[in-house]
C-alpha cells in the first residue's frame, strides 16, 4: 500500500533497504543504494495513499459482484 518500503520501491524499484519500526529515521540503505530524502519518501507515500483511496469504489464493487469468469459460466 503506502508504507515506507512501498514508497521507496515506487521511487527506486531496485532499492535495497532495511526499515525498522516504520520509522523514517531508521532506514538502512544497503548495497550502495542511493539515499532518498525523507521528504521524497513522504511525498510518495501521500501519492500512493491518494491512489489507493481513489480506488475504494472499485474495491467495494469487486466484493459485490462475481468475477467475469464466473459471470460467463
Amino acid at each position: 500500500m503506502y508504507d515506507i518500503c512501498s514508497a521507496i520501491l515506487a521511487i527506486n524499484p531496485s532499492a535495497k533497504v532495511l526499515v525498522k519500526s516504520e520509522d523514517l529515521d531508521q532506514i538502512t540503505w544497503l548495497d550502495g543504494t542511493a539515499v532518498i530524502s525523507k521528504a521524497d519518501i513522504q511525498a510518495k507515500q501521500t501519492e500512493l495513499k491518494t491512489a489507493y483511496d481513489a480506488k475504494k469504489y472499485q474495491r467495494d464493487r469487486e466484493k459485490e459482484y462475481p468475477t467475469i469468469a464466473d459471470q460467463l459460466d
